[in-house]
């Protein structure tokens, strides 16, 4: 019997895929926001496909701060931006 693979919906392009795919961006219990690569983190979770045409979406749109319930701040958006870039390289 297969085990059931869990599926989180992106916040730019609103297609769900598998959670392994996806980068979780999360808002701690101290109201801080941060990447979370482990998934583990506590704390209210978004995700976002490691596509940038995905966070131009979300960020134009505004959908991680709605979702997350907080403001994201510019480093996050940079930090994102680094990490999206090493995923197209790699």
């Amino acid at each position: 019997m297969q085990k059931k693979i869990p599926m989180r919906q992106c916040m730019g392009c609103r297609e769900r895929k598998a959670k392994k795919e996806m980068i979780r961006v999360v808002r701690t219990t101290e109201n801080t926001v941060c990447l979370d690569f482990s998934g583990k983190l506590n704390g209210r979770g978004a995700y976002i496909c490691p596509d940038p045409m995905c966070l131009a979406k979300a960020r134009k749109a505004n959908s991680l701060a709605r979702s997350l319930e907080t403001e994201i701040p510019e480093e996050v958006y940079d930090r994102l931006n680094k990490e999206l870039e090493g995923y197209a390289r790699g």
